[in-house]
């Protein structure tokens, strides 16, 4: 961040706080250390993590204590809804057709849409309608006692992993603050930020380390420096535990890009360009019924059932559908989407679930049983996979309370580093004399000016590109460069004067 002039530093008051370290006459850094470079890569990230952490921290920070609440609430879902979610097992279950049944007798007014049979003993079958009085990618669901064909209750569900009213409070609470599509601009600008800032970090604290003539193993990196007092001591646990938090904080900012409402689509527009798109299974159907000739294997899945077995009901064909699925080797908990129209099959794929990683589906034909389409999820482009597994690692699913409570320390950790970084701030603040203010003083300005064309030009290049990939990144950097000229000018009218 720079303009055509270098703002002059102002020597330095001493430090009210006796714990203090010395400063040197230059009033730049304490004394002993090496004072910032004018120009150069760690000049410029010095300058432009000082002003996004002191403008966008707090977003990162809002984001971060969300995050750490949505980051536990599949758990939290468990408990507050256990009535709905697990039933005891007793016995046999019941034919799914007799739960459907069940399901549709309560909601008679509601069109079916899908059925998720029961993925564990002590689990509940959940049966879903589509119902106009709510909202976007919400469906009413009336829960199910697979042992007993009897409805224990319903509820709202919400998006591809059904998560109920608790944990879909809590998911727009960390994507909106329940503002609606306003609020998705405080995580976006959150979410698109926050590698930035962390790789920015990352490479002053790697200067730092390595500017310790003792301590210059990359081990160092993960080790604070608690022999020194004051900001120095601030700024070493600042930096070590930002580098803790590393992967996880760079993979829950580009996974939460996925979500937002600019760089998410320019990103959707990317998979699509590059074929990374989830592929789907087809749903379309002949006119005929599919069977599988002289009794053998539609596509090599699973058995077709009679021509002449004709569905009785929709509940029939469900578990028609169903009984194909397992048969063809997808024994993991599955939805099965009810076909909108006739000349449609059943799709079947494998649910969002804590230990199932992949994404297996088939097209089902109700009438009679047979396999029409099957994706594997070992076809899945690479990209693609690592969405998928990245979008339900974010979400808290991928590996059950482990994954939780690891996301629960990241954000722990984010809110700390944000914390110590403001305490830093606040540490370098002059203390004495005129020049007191409420915060430190900024890097020396001038950084890009000062480096090399060779250097410069690739930076204002990689700087068009990620604005007009993510747009608020865009947009603020030049409110950035706006405060900075402005400072410029007031720097240069005071040194006039």
């Amino acid at each position: 961040m720079t303009v055509s002039t270098t703002e002059p530093l102002a020597p330095a008051a001493a430090s009210s706080s006796p714990d203090a370290p010395p400063v040197d006459p230059a009033g730049a850094t304490p004394a002993g250390r090496t004072p910032a470079p004018r120009g150069g890569p760690q000049a410029l990230a010095l300058r432009l993590h000082f002003y996004a952490g002191v403008f966008v921290a707090p977003f990162i920070l809002v984001a971060a204590v969300t995050g750490a609440l949505y980051a536990i609430a599949p758990t939290l879902e468990q408990i507050v809804s256990r009535d709905l979610l697990t039933v005891e097992a007793a016995g046999t279950p019941r034919p799914l057709s007799e739960q459907v049944d069940a399901a549709t007798a309560v909601r008679p007014d509601l069109p079916l849409v899908a059925v998720s049979p029961a993925p564990g003993e002590t689990d509940t079958t959940r049966v879903l309608f589509a119902d106009a009085t709510l909202g976007e990618s919400e469906r009413r669901a009336v829960f199910v006692n697979p042992y007993t064909a009897e409805p224990v209750g319903e509820s709202v569900v919400y998006g591809s992993s059904g998560a109920l009213p608790l944990r879909t409070w809590i998911d727009r609470l960390h994507r909106d603050l329940h503002l609606g599509e306003p609020g998705r601009l405080y995580s976006e600008l959150a979410a698109s930020w926050l590698w930035i800032v962390v790789l920015a970090g990352v490479l002053l604290w790697w200067r730092r380390v390595r500017s310790r003539r003792s301590r210059n193993s990359a081990a160092w990196l993960l080790a604070p420096d608690r022999s020194r007092a004051g900001r120095p001591r601030t700024v070493n646990w600042h930096g070590a535990i930002g580098v803790w938090i590393l992967p996880l904080a760079a993979l829950l900012s580009v996974t939460g890009m996925t979500w937002s409402a600019y760089a998410g689509a320019n990103i959707s527009e990317l998979r699509t360009q590059l074929s990374w798109t989830t592929p789907s299974v087809s749903t379309t159907l002949d006119s005929a019924p599919a069977t599988a000739p002289d009794g053998g294997h539609h596509h090599g899945d699973s058995p077709a059932m009679p021509a002449h077995t004709e569905s009785g009901s929709r509940a029939a064909e469900i578990e028609r559908a169903y009984t194909a699925t397992l048969a063809a080797g997808i024994t993991q908990a599955v939805e099965i989407a009810v076909p909108a129209a006739d000349g449609q099959a059943y799709a079947v794929k494998e649910r969002r679930l804590p230990g199932i990683y992949t994404v297996n589906s088939v097209a089902v034909d109700g009438r009679t049983g047979a396999i029409t389409d099957r994706l594997d999820y070992a076809d899945w482009p690479l990209m693609a996979k690592l969405s998928n597994w990245g979008i339900q690692f974010h979400m808290g699913l991928m590996f059950g309370l482990a994954n939780q409570l690891l996301l629960l320390a990241a954000m722990a950790g984010l809110v700390l580093v944000i914390v110590l970084g403001y305490r830093s701030w606040w540490q370098r603040r002059p203390t004495r004399g005129a020049g007191r203010r409420p915060g430190g003083r900024a890097p020396r300005r001038g950084a890009l000016r000062g480096s090399s064309p060779w250097l410069a030009l690739p930076l204002l290049g990689g700087a068009l590109v990620v604005g007009w990939f993510a747009p608020l990144v865009g947009t603020s950097l030049l409110v950035f460069l706006a405060v900075d000229i402005l400072v410029g000018l007031r720097s240069r009218l005071r040194a006039t004067s």
